[in-house]
């Protein structure tokens, strides 16, 4: 299992393809080549201290480690984004939700992202005035 470490890697994903899955989002690019599937962890501040972002990103790599070679695809990029539930979540269910999430990627089933709105498009304010 290759990673993903630098950064123009990880804006890249975050740009494509996206899936919620349980306790984590996950993000794919395609890199249309034949190279084996690249997996990439963000864990944010916010969900806890060095030590529990640590504990998550151990289980995210041992489930990925588990999933990956039944469910991605070569060429692939992927980033999971943990979110706190990963870490009271059985193994088993996040090996799962991973699976589960890389087939949604794949399935094309996902909704286009929405088009900025326009202030010309957008409907008028209770007062006449168009919205900012």
């Amino acid at each position: 299992m290759d990673r993903l470490v630098k950064r123009k890697d990880f804006l890249a994903a975050a740009s494509a393809l996206r899936a919620n899955s349980g306790p984590l989002l996950l993000q794919g690019r395609d890199r249309a080549d034949e190279a084996p599937a690249r997996i990439g962890l963000t864990i944010t501040k916010k969900h806890g201290n060095a030590v529990v972002r640590n504990r998550i990103r151990r289980r995210l790599r041992a489930a990925a480690r588990d999933a990956l070679p039944r469910a991605a695809k070569d060429g692939f990029d992927y980033v999971i984004v943990a979110r706190r539930a990963a870490l009271g979540t059985p193994f088993t269910a996040l090996i799962h939700d991973i699976e589960r999430g890389i087939a949604r990627l794949h399935s094309g089933s996902r909704r286009p992202p929405k088009p900025a709105r326009d202030a010309a498009q957008s409907p008028p304010r209770a007062d006449g005035e168009p919205l900012p």
